[in-house]
């Protein structure tokens, strides 16, 4: 088992408990939950590095959002993604299927509320994935490599699959090697966009207080995160006319991740949980509520040592 991480023994309890309702499920977790304002947390495997997916339109969106409030990049400039030039994915620009003119601003609020892989690309365009990484250890973000755009997620899994759903999954599976190394490239934490849960909570708790990043930056990258519109995952159990959630989902293959801070009467916690399944179906709702019902679990059990 990994190590358990809790500020006491009910806490532990806790983390124990949510690696137990993934074991049911075939599934590997890594998570931490903090609270903002006391310190209090809870987690398991919280310093394991997993590749992010989607999750690394995070730091994406916050270095961009870092160059518009210097000045360096204008959010009102117009960018125009070619229906044969963006870059793969289900949702936003991505699955339209003509030529497209939006704002760099747009573009930001696109792929953090959409997922939008085609908006993520052209905003690696203006600011490389190169340029991420070292505005990131710049600031202090130890652990969180960001490597690739997001297309080659999905161009080293058709290198070794083809077009295949079905045999990239099974490959995502079955090409697992020791220390987080795999015949996919994608989910090869030596040659992805790779963090682990405590790196992400310590990235949300930064800009939370703003103390990373220019001020304007942050509290761009706090609105927009907070019109995520999927859901299905940590939110599921904490949707609330008292609760807000701000928050990024990340999906690959076997790879079903949340990162948000959410925000209740009582306080404010950051969480990330990221998982990796041992199953090669492509729907797994039962791997989703089991992430909400680890972050309920995890707000409600940090909400109760306030008091």
């Amino acid at each position: 088992m990994s190590p358990l991480v809790g500020s006491d023994r009910g806490l532990i309890d806790l983390a124990e408990a949510a690696v137990e309702r993934f074991r049911e499920l075939q599934v590997r977790v890594a998570f931490l939950a903090r609270d903002i304002d006391t310190g209090h947390e809870v987690g398991v495997g919280v310093d394991r590095q997993m590749p992010l997916a989607s999750v690394a339109k995070v730091p994406l969106a916050l270095v961009v959002a870092d160059r518009i409030a210097r000045g360096e990049i204008d959010p009102v400039s117009q960018v125009t993604l070619t229906a044969d030039g963006r870059s793969y994915g289900p949702f936003g620009f991505s699955a339209f299927t003509h030529d497209v003119t939006c704002s760099v601003a747009d573009l930001m609020l696109m792929m953090l509320s959409l997922s939008d892989n085609a908006a993520a690309d052209a905003l690696f365009d203006r600011v490389s994935p190169r340029e991420v990484d070292e505005q990131l250890a710049e600031w202090g973000v130890e652990g969180l490599r960001v490597r690739h755009r997001m297309q080659p997620m999905y161009d080293y899994a058709t290198r070794v699959a083809g077009h295949d759903f079905a045999i990239a999954t099974q490959l995502a599976v079955e090409g697992r090697r020791p220390g987080g190394r795999h015949v996919i490239d994608s989910l090869d934490v030596e040659r992805a966009t790779v963090g682990s849960p405590r790196v992400c909570v310590d990235l949300l708790e930064r800009v939370w207080r703003d103390e990373v990043a220019k001020p304007e930056a942050t509290a761009m990258l706090r609105e927009t995160m907070g019109k995520q519109v999927f859901t299905h995952r940590l939110a599921a159990e904490l949707l609330a006319d008292d609760i807000h959630l701000a928050g990024k989902t990340g999906g690959f293959l076997t790879l079903r991740h949340e990162i948000a801070v959410v925000t209740h009467p009582g306080g404010r916690v950051a969480i990330a949980v990221l998982t990796d399944s041992d199953r090669t179906a492509r729907i797994q709702n039962d791997v989703d509520l089991a992430i909400a019902a680890t972050a309920r679990d995890a707000v409600d059990a940090l909400a109760s040592r306030r008091t």
